[in-house]
């Protein structure tokens, strides 16, 4: 967002107060337990998740099959039980809940002060940028041999017409 010039949906009033209703019916929709209370605005805003950014780009570097779970348990504690994911006790009781050991959790966390992991989330966040990406959650297919943005959690649809494959939504029927 800095790097682009954009604010969060918080930052204007109105939209941050169309948004936390608009969280909950999407919470509602994609079966997920999001929990939004008055003061999750707030929370969002001051929670810094750049040492989880580090921590999720260390293991990516380093042990890739922990990335979804990994992933799901830091959305989980931030959104869902609204945790502090900035301060390394959290991160490393996100990391040892998605099955991580101690001793691989412990090298990443120190990892994340490393130049390399710096500059790995540097160069993939300047290549969203380069396909156009000016906030999250935003995702980038590559189909057809060209690159197509879709930005918003509500976009998955178009992202499946765009490669060929029917949205089943979220919570797909197996009887479809």
């Amino acid at each position: 967002m800095q790097q682009t010039g954009n604010k969060p949906p918080a930052m204007l009033p109105k939209r941050g107060e169309y948004m936390l209703k608009d969280m909950k019916r999407m919470a509602k929709y994609y079966q997920v337990p999001v929990r939004m209370s008055p003061d999750a605005l707030q929370q969002i805003l001051k929670t810094s998740s750049l040492t989880a950014m580090r921590f999720i780009t260390a293991i990516d570097m380093t042990n890739p099959q922990y990335l979804e779970p990994l992933s799901r348990e830091f959305w989980m504690r931030f959104w869902s039980q609204h945790e502090d994911i900035s301060q390394p006790e959290n991160i490393l009781a996100v990391a040892r809940q998605a099955g991580l050991s101690s001793e691989l959790s412990q090298k990443a966390l120190e990892m994340t002060s490393s130049p390399a992991v710096k500059d790995r989330l540097k160069d993939t966040t300047t290549e969203a940028l380069k396909y156009g990406a000016f906030g999250m959650p935003a995702v980038v297919a590559h189909y057809d041999g060209k690159p197509h943005l879709f930005f918003g959690s509500d976009r998955l649809e178009l992202l499946g017409s765009v490669i060929g494959e029917k949205w089943l939504g979220p919570v797909p029927s197996p009887k479809l």
